[in-house]
C-alpha cells in the first residue's frame, strides 16, 4: 500500500481525462434522459390512444431490463441493422434512455401533484394551455422533481461505470487497466474513488443551491411583491378548501 501513488494516480493525466470521460457521459445522458422523461411525461397525458401504448412500452421495456443488458444490446445488435455507432454515443443512448424512462414517472408524478383546480383557474383567466403548464405547473412541479432528479443524478454519475463494458476509457476502466499492469489494486481503485466522490459532491452541492433556489418558505431578505401566479394559487387553496 502507498499512499503516495494514490496521488500520483489522482493526478495523473490518465486518471483526470477518465473522470473527465466520466462526467461528460453523465451530464449529456442525464440531459437527453431529462429530455425524455419530460416527453414521455406529456405523452401520459395525451388522449390519443396509440401515444398512450407507446409510453407503456417504452417504460416497460427499459424499466424491466439491466441497464448493462441496454448497453450491450444498442452496442452490439444495432451494426446487424446498418446502424454503426461509437463505443460513446452506443452508452450514451443506452443511458440517455434508461433514464427517460425513470425521469418520465418522477415528472409525471411532478406534475399530477399541481392541483387540478389552478389549472382551470388560469384556463378561466383566459390563459391558454401552454401558458398554464409554463407559469403554474411547471414551476410548482419543479420543486417537487427536484430531489428525486439530484438522486438520479447521483446514480447516472455512478451508472456510467457500465460503460467501461463497452471499452469506453472511463474511469473504472483506467483504473482497472492502471491496476492490471502492475498489480496495485488498492492504490489505483483508491484513486479513482477520490474521483467519484469527489464528483458526488459536486451534485450534492448543486442540488442544494437549486432546492434552496426554488424554496418559496425560505426568508430572502427584503419583502418582495407577491407574484399574480402566488397569488391564483392562494386563491385556488382557498377555493378548495371551502
Amino acid at each position: 500500500m502507498s499512499l503516495d501513488l494514490v496521488f500520483d494516480y489522482v493526478f495523473s493525466p490518465a486518471f483526470f481525462h477518465g473522470a473527465l470521460l466520466t462526467l461528460i457521459i453523465t451530464v449529456t445522458s442525464l440531459f437527453f434522459g431529462m429530455i425524455t422523461g419530460l416527453i414521455v411525461a406529456l405523452l401520459q397525458e395525451s388522449r390519443l390512444k396509440p401515444l398512450k401504448i407507446f409510453t407503456l412500452v417504452y417504460l416497460w421495456i427499459f424499466r424491466g431490463t439491466p441497464v448493462l443488458f441496454q448497453i450491450i444490446f444498442i452496442y452490439n445488435v444495432l451494426p446487424s441493422f446498418g446502424i454503426m455507432l461509437s463505443a460513446f454515443v452506443s452508452a450514451v443512448i443506452a443511458l440517455s434512455l434508461n433514464e427517460g424512462a425513470y425521469m418520465a414517472e418522477i415528472i409525471r408524478s411532478g406534475l399530477q401533484a399541481v392541483k387540478k383546480g389552478q389549472r382551470t383557474a388560469g384556463l378561466a383567466l383566459g390563459m391558454s394551455r401552454f401558458a398554464v403548464m409554463r407559469y403554474i405547473v411547471i414551476p410548482q412541479a419543479a420543486r417537487i422533481v427536484l430531489p428525486p432528479t439530484g438522486n438520479q443524478m447521483i446514480g447516472m454519475l455512478k451508472t456510467s461505470a457500465l460503460v467501461s463494458v463497452v471499452a469506453v476509457e472511463e474511469l473504472l476502466l483506467v483504473a482497472n487497466q492502471t491496476a492490471s499492469s502492475n498489480f496495485k489494486y488498492f492504490e489505483a481503485l483508491t484513486a479513482a474513488g477520490i474521483y467519484y466522490l469527489a464528483l458526488t459532491t459536486i451534485f450534492m452541492g448543486l442540488q442544494y443551491l437549486l432546492e434552496r433556489a426554488l424554496d418559496r418558505k425560505r426568508p430572502r431578505g427584503k419583502k418582495r411583491a407577491v407574484s399574480w401566479m402566488e397569488r391564483l394559487t392562494a386563491l385556488t387553496e382557498k377555493a378548495e378548501a371551502r
